[in-house]
């Protein structure tokens, strides 16, 4: 990083005097004007290939065809794992008590994960009926842990839907991180506000890849407007991630994630929007047989 002024940088849009490069970083370079009375500090975007979030990476089964068991019985243990936080040694002995199906607790724990892609080439298609061009969107991260190493989980909500936008997963809580997840939700709309905390990492992200939003990062519990709406999101999703003891693989718990993201928004019934789910809130057209079938024949 060099501290001199030098002519092959941009001119300071301030006082047109030269500038120095002050810090450089994957997507943007940071710059400050060589003249001490000015010390004006910018930053100029070069590169937006933005590398995708971990949820563009799911592993796993595009058919739910040819599976040794009946659909209802998989999809009755994928609601009692997502809905219940229920184990899959109790989903095993749930299934035997009460239909006297015998399935061991190691191929439900292959079925919670496994039908990932599957479930997002339907929310692709779902995703086309939504409305989330809002006033109001917030983002946050919060940590989980796989095989006992500190990973950051990323998301982004709609305020009026609860809709999940996107999450990535990843060790690092820098401005790369930021620029994945921005780059993730944009591709669901338009908020006027993209509310966060302080993290000095949203700062760029938004301003480059949310332009036409404004960037408003808050204080914990600091006024009306704070982000209360995702840490509400977080007290459910750490409710169901602490039955699970952590994770043991990222790729499976990049899939997991995404299946509890997926039943969080289009089957999931919602207390606080009146028993409806963020995706019918959104204009998603369904019905509560669907939902109970997680959308096998739509």
């Amino acid at each position: 990083v060099s501290s001199r002024p030098k002519s092959k940088y941009p001119r300071c849009p301030k006082c047109n005097k030269a500038t120095y490069l002050h810090h450089k970083y994957k997507h943007y370079n940071r710059y400050k004007c060589g003249s001490r009375k000015c010390n004006h500090a910018f930053s100029q975007y070069h590169n937006l290939n933005i590398d995708l979030a971990s949820s563009e990476n799911l592993t796993g089964s595009l058919s739910m065809k040819g599976m040794r068991f009946p659909l209802h019985t998989i999809l009755t243990a994928l609601t009692l794992y997502f809905l219940n936080n229920t184990s899959t040694r109790a989903i095993s002995q749930f299934l035997k008590v009460t239909s006297n199906i015998s399935v061991s607790h190691v191929t439900i724990s292959s079925w919670v994960h496994k039908f990932a892609p599957y479930f997002k080439e339907k929310a692709k298609i779902f995703n086309a009926q939504l409305d989330l061009n809002s006033d109001d969107w917030h983002a946050d991260e919060t940590v989980v842990f796989i095989s006992g190493k500190k990973y950051y989980l990323w998301l982004a909500i709609d305020s009026e839907t609860r809709f999940v936008l996107a999450f990535h997963l990843t060790q690092a809580r820098d401005s790369d991180a930021a620029f994945i997840l921005m780059n993730q939700a944009k591709s669901m709309g338009k908020p006027k506000h993209f509310i966060t905390d302080r993290l000095p990492s949203y700062n760029e992200a938004v301003k480059t890849v949310l332009n036409e939003s404004t960037h408003i990062p808050v204080p914990p519990m600091s006024s009306d407007t704070n982000n209360n709406l995702i840490e509400s999101f977080n007290k459910t999703f750490k409710a169901w991630y602490k039955a699970k003891k952590g994770f043991n693989s990222f790729e499976k718990a990049n899939n997991l994630v995404y299946m509890f993201i997926f039943h969080y928004n289009f089957i999931r019934p919602h207390g606080s929007l009146n028993g409806s789910t963020p995706a019918e809130v959104a204009g998603f057209n369904t019905n509560d047989s669907n939902k109970n079938n997680w959308f096998i024949a739509a």
